[in-house]
């Protein structure tokens, strides 16, 4: 089983859908200085929640070499709004400016150690972790939030600082797991939550 990736770890490679009919792995960010995989879903009020926040932080950053790949990684066997079909749909309600793919045997989410929707890994332009964890202190009511790490660490890493905090708790839902991982955490999680 795998676990929560470690500060300074490289980005683990992906293939997966998206609701835009093609298919993402890391090299399709190749032409982006930065990256920022984030594990999301259809349903979760964390989610849905600090979505508009999400969007701010894409458009202040976008220009700077920062992409964004949402991946919804939720099994939809116990909870069915989180199916690819639902996804599409909430993409053109919401035209989200990231790519949202879908990680239906959570490989994905297994090789990175997510843990929460949403739960956000911030890689460098080696494709280096340099900050996993939260967007904002309170996600579930983000425009009363306190404190956006994600903001500070994009703003650190573009201007070219050393990342003054690496490592937060995300806030979220749990990752909703399929069959026999249906409670599976990583080791380290105990430490994150």
């Amino acid at each position: 089983m795998s676990f929560t990736l470690p500060i300074g770890s490289s980005a683990p490679d992906f293939n997966l859908p998206a609701t835009d009919q093609k298919d993402y792995s890391l090299s399709s960010f190749s032409d982006s200085k930065y990256l920022v995989v984030f594990f999301t879903c259809n349903h979760c009020p964390f989610v849905i929640g600090s979505d508009a926040i999400t969007v701010k932080t894409v458009a202040q950053f976008k220009d700077k070499g920062v992409a964004f790949i949402g991946i919804n990684s939720n099994s939809q066997n116990t909870h069915p709004a989180d199916s690819f079909d639902h996804m599409v749909e909430r993409m053109k309600e919401n035209d989200f400016p990231w790519v949202y793919a879908r990680d239906k045997s959570q490989d994905a989410a297994k090789a990175y150690g997510g843990l929460k929707t949403p739960h956000f890994f911030v890689f460098d332009e080696n494709r280096k972790l340099v900050y996993t964890g939260r967007g904002v202190d309170n996600p579930r009511n983000a425009l009363e939030s306190e404190v956006n790490d994600l903001d500070r660490v994009l703003e650190e890493l573009t201007e070219g600082k050393e990342i003054s905090i690496a490592l937060t708790n995300p806030i979220g839902c749990n990752v909703k797991w399929d069959g026999e991982d249906a409670h599976w955490m990583p080791p380290e999680a105990c430490d994150l939550v």
